[in-house]
């Protein structure tokens, strides 16, 4: 049986911030960020991996080095995996972009599948091109554990393609905080939640910062 680990980069100062970060943006982990790399790899790198693929952003890449060079493994990059494009979102709170975008947001946030950012991505596109790298994966992989490190849409929105959730209401249907694990496995009945957002690998410091 595929079991697929979703799991979200690190902090960044964006996350931190708590402002929209897409995939034209590339800000660094901070360095909690890396600490939360550095735990999920101590956590899980005795498990049988087969394989570790990552979002090509830099934030994505760092918290899958950890556990690839514990094992001794070369990460398989996919841009298929990188996050939503939040266009004229970029680097902006919810507040400014509701002030200076308001109709843009407010279709948005009713349902972010068909309603993208002001110059930005439709959630059913993502979900498209993460069910494109899910399906190779599921190819290259059909049995053991699989990490992909994404982000916090990629991941909700992968959630709810593969679990016959509303892409539309990725925003209300699960959580993804940074450094968080969701497990998916794929059974004889299709593909099962295992584990949504689980932090357990990291310590009460690291869950307690703020951010999202």
């Amino acid at each position: 049986m595929l079991r697929l680990f979703l799991l979200r980069h690190g902090q960044t100062a964006m996350s931190r911030a708590n402002v929209f970060c897409g995939r034209r943006l590339d800000p660094p982990l901070t360095p909690e960020g890396t600490a939360m790399a550095e735990a999920f790899a101590r956590c899980y790198r005795t498990l049988p991996w087969q394989a570790i693929y990552s979002s090509p952003l830099v934030r994505a890449r760092a918290t899958a080095e950890p556990l690839a060079e514990a094992l001794g493994i070369t990460v398989i990059e996919r841009a298929d995996l990188a996050e939503i494009d939040y266009g004229q979102w970029d680097g902006r709170s919810a507040d400014e972009v509701s002030r200076d975008h308001h109709v843009e947001y407010e279709r948005w946030t009713a349902d972010p599948a068909w309603n993208p950012p002001t110059g930005g991505e439709m959630a059913v596109a993502l979900a498209q091109r993460m069910t494109r790298v899910i399906e190779e994966i599921d190819l290259a992989h059909g049995d053991g554990n699989v990490l992909v490190v994404s982000h916090k849409a990629s991941i909700r929105v992968a959630l709810c393609a593969l679990l016959g959730v509303d892409v539309g209401r990725f925003r209300y249907r699960f959580g993804c905080p940074v450094g968080s694990l969701s497990i998916v496995e794929f059974g004889a009945h299709g593909p099962l939640a295992a584990t949504v957002a689980d932090r357990s690998h990291l310590d009460a410091g690291l869950r307690a910062l703020e951010g999202t």
